[in-house]
């Protein structure tokens, strides 16, 4: 029988599909060639203070959602019910579900948690509202935007489950505090810092699309520049972004997880599941049982 713990934060990546080889122009700006590599899709799940939490929910694998998935090459879809059985939960116990940005592999899959609360920012959903409301000659900017995950944003504001937010919102959940990031990666995209044990060192920032991969951060060791990722409304805001964030962890690139890096299981302990795909364990608190053995 498992154990858990009351307070600090366990935290979990969990992978839910991937792209076999997705160029590294679309993850990292100017990286122009022939090089690819292995693009996971991945979300959070963070346990602690008496919540079960998600950071973003992924996409759905049919409608429209399965258009755009199929249009990038992703493949090995998992549903939420299956990827989070991995580390012994089920979707109808998340409470709060955490959405850095509305693209589709991020905000996909709401009706999978029929009984959490959402947080987005709210330029977040009004911008893509707009954005949809533009001609068929400006597509490239909705181009990761399936018009039904916003019609079910709207959905969830009716029927009293969504929380829009302005700004920063300092522990919207015990040591859980939402960073706003706007115009970056999207109009209104947030990153969510993590205090989730007592030290510096506990502290975990949960990027979003604000970092794809370590070469956004400079590399593993900081051997480079910042470089923003390869889809973003402003490339320069976005390096500025990234500082903000190291910043907060100390500079310490270790503890700003980026989920579509193939190598956070080099980083962080992990096993690969059943299903294939990996269970990354960023952060265990005292009093609970590893996930990845």
């Amino acid at each position: 029988m498992q154990t858990f713990s009351t307070s600090g934060y366990s935290i979990w990546v969990l992978e839910y599909a991937q792209i076999n080889s997705y160029a590294d122009g679309g993850l990292i700006y100017g990286a122009h060639g022939a090089a690819s590599r292995r693009m996971p899709y991945g979300y959070v799940f963070l346990r602690g203070h008496g919540h079960n939490i998600m950071v973003d929910v992924g996409f759905n694998y049919r409608d429209y959602g399965k258009v755009l998935a199929d249009r990038y090459g992703a493949s090995d879809w998992h549903s939420p019910e299956t990827v989070l059985a991995q580390i012994g939960v089920r979707p109808c116990e998340v409470d709060t579900v955490l959405v850095t940005h509305a693209h589709f592999d991020h905000f996909g899959n709401t009706a999978a948690f029929p009984n959490a609360t959402f947080y987005m920012q709210e330029r977040e959903l009004t911008k893509w509202v707009w954005g949809l409301s533009l001609p068929a000659t400006h597509g490239f900017i909705t181009a990761a935007i399936d018009p039904d995950n916003i019609l079910r944003g709207l959905e969830l504001a009716t029927s009293g489950r969504l929380r829009l937010v302005t700004g920063d919102v300092t522990d919207v959940l015990p040591g859980v505090t939402l960073r706003a990031a706007h115009d970056t990666h999207t109009y209104g995209s947030m990153y969510v810092e993590v205090q989730a044990g007592p030290t510096d060192d506990e502290r975990f920032i949960l990027a979003g699309d604000n970092v794809y991969v370590y070469d956004n951060l400079g590399g593993l060791d900081g051997e480079k520049p910042y470089a923003p990722v390869g889809l973003g409304v402003d490339s320069h805001r976005g390096v500025l972004v990234i500082e903000e964030m190291m910043h907060l962890v100390g500079h310490r690139r270790r503890n700003v997880i980026p989920v579509h890096e193939y190598r956070l299981s080099d980083v962080f302990p992990s096993r690969t599941g059943s299903l294939g795909m990996n269970v990354i364990e960023i952060h265990l608190r005292a009093g609970d049982d590893s996930q990845v053995g």
